[in-house]
């Protein structure tokens, strides 16, 4: 009877993974050690633990922290795993994951091909200009960008070569660009580039009534050409 009840606790001390996962984790481009945090993140929310830390999940791994929190980066980065953040009645703000993005991924049809192709250089193209990986915030801010406010990855690379140009090389900014763009009803690259050679002519054209020197605007002018 006591062997039979204590099989029976073992039994009930489980987590449901769907099947799907285990069949599609590779097609994601996931492998083992990727699919082993997916399935701790997964344990820790079932059992209360919505923001588990990376010493949690990298306890038990065989990899290091510094490995574990790549991998959290590349979950985020492939728009498999979010951050989520609330505010309580005080204010508080509070994060937590999110796997809700996986399971969207594996039980949706899958999206076209170019998308996922755009979406993944952008984040490449982000961390060459950054000279460093990217922050989960900053993954996040990304996705915002694509999912939430559907901007297209061009009209991204747009904003982001134009913070470049004006060696403004951070978040805030090319959240500035983007939402102005947005104010303008500006949908496509080719919009973008004539409202920056428009804007550069006319700080041009101010800087040359200070100094009567005209500066040359046919760089920030081809840094927007050639996006499609």
């Amino acid at each position: 009877m006591k062997k039979n009840m204590l099989i029976q606790d073992i039994m009930n001390n489980q987590i449901s993974i769907p099947s799907e996962l285990l069949l599609s984790y590779k097609t994601l481009g996931l492998n083992e050690t990727d699919l082993t945090v997916i399935l701790h993140i997964h344990r820790f929310i079932l059992q209360g633990n919505d923001f588990p830390t990376i010493h949690e999940i990298s306890d038990y791994l065989t990899v290091d922290d510094n490995e574990c929190s790549k991998i959290l980066r590349k979950l985020i980065q492939r728009n498999l795993l979010k951050i989520e953040r609330s505010e309580n009645s005080q204010n508080q703000l509070s994060e937590s994951y999110s796997l809700e993005p996986l399971w969207e991924k594996i039980y949706q049809p899958v999206k076209e091909e170019k998308k996922d192709n755009d979406d993944g250089t952008l984040f490449i193209l982000f961390e060459q200009e950054f000279g460093r990986p990217l922050s989960p915030f900053e993954i996040e801010t990304i996705n915002v960008w694509l999912d939430e406010d559907k901007i297209s990855p061009a009209l991204i690379k747009a904003a982001l070569r134009e913070s470049v140009l004006m060696a403004k090389l951070n978040f805030k900014y090319m959240d500035r660009i983007l939402r102005e763009w947005q104010k303008k009803g500006i949908h496509t690259v080719e919009q973008a580039r004539q409202a920056s050679k428009r804007f550069h002519d006319n700080q041009t054209t101010k800087q040359s009534n200070v100094n009567n020197s005209k500066r040359d605007t046919s760089f920030y002018y081809n840094w927007l050409e050639g996006e499609d």
